[in-house]
C-alpha cells in the first residue's frame, strides 16, 4: 500500500535487517536522542520554554527556560528563571539559575542567584548575585513546589469544612 511490493525475498530481508539494526542501536537507551532547538538572533519569545533536549538561545526570551542543556549566545538575552542540567552563558541573564553545571564565558552578564553543583567563571564575565553550591540543584528545586502545593490543598479544604 505504501511502498513497492514485488514479492522479492531480498526486499523483505533488507527491511527486516534494517528494523533489527534500529532495535540494536536503541537497546540500552531509555529515551530518544536529544533534540536540538534554537532561538535565532532575530527572534523574541515571551512565555515558558520547556524541553528535554538541547536549547540554543541567540535571541531574546522573557520567561522561564527548562531544558537539559542550554546555551545562551553572545548578544542573547534571557529575563526569567533557568533550569538546566548544563548551562553555558555568553549573553545576558536576569533571573534565578538552577543548574548542575554552569559556565559563564568572558562576555556573560548575569544578574541573579545561581544554584549549582559546579560553577566556572571566565575572566571579564560579570556576575551580580549569590552563588550557592548544591549537590543536585535541579532535584532540590523539583521537590520544593510539590510540598507547597500539598500544604495549599490542605489549607483550602480546612477553610471549606469550617465555613
Amino acid at each position: 500500500m505504501f511502498g513497492k511490493s514485488n514479492g522479492n525475498a531480498s526486499d523483505s530481508t533488507r527491511d527486516s535487517s534494517s528494523a533489527l539494526e534500529v532495535k540494536r542501536s536503541t537497546v540500552g537507551h531509555s529515551a530518544a536522542p536529544e533534540a536540538t532547538s534554537s532561538i535565532s538572533s532575530g527572534l523574541s519569545i515571551v512565555g515558558k520554554i520547556v524541553g528535554q533536549g538541547r536549547l540554543g538561545i541567540f535571541g531574546n526570551v522573557e520567561g522561564e527556560v527548562h531544558a537539559s542543556t542550554v546555551q545562551i549566545g553572545d548578544g542573547a538575552q534571557v529575563v526569567g528563571d533557568i533550569v538546566a542540567e548544563e548551562l553555558t552563558i555568553s549573553g545576558r541573564v536576569k533571573g534565578t539559575i538552577h543548574a548542575n553545571r554552569v559556565k559563564l564565558t568572558s562576555t556573560a552578564v548575569v544578574d541573579g542567584d545561581i544554584y549549582h553543583r559546579s560553577l566556572a567563571i571566565e575572566e571579564n564575565a560579570q556576575f551580580e548575585g549569590m552563588s550557592k553550591r548544591q549537590e543536585n540543584a535541579i532535584d532540590t528545586l523539583s521537590r520544593v513546589p510539590a510540598k507547597r502545593s500539598q500544604a495549599q490543598a490542605i489549607n483550602v479544604n480546612r477553610q471549606d469544612n469550617g465555613a
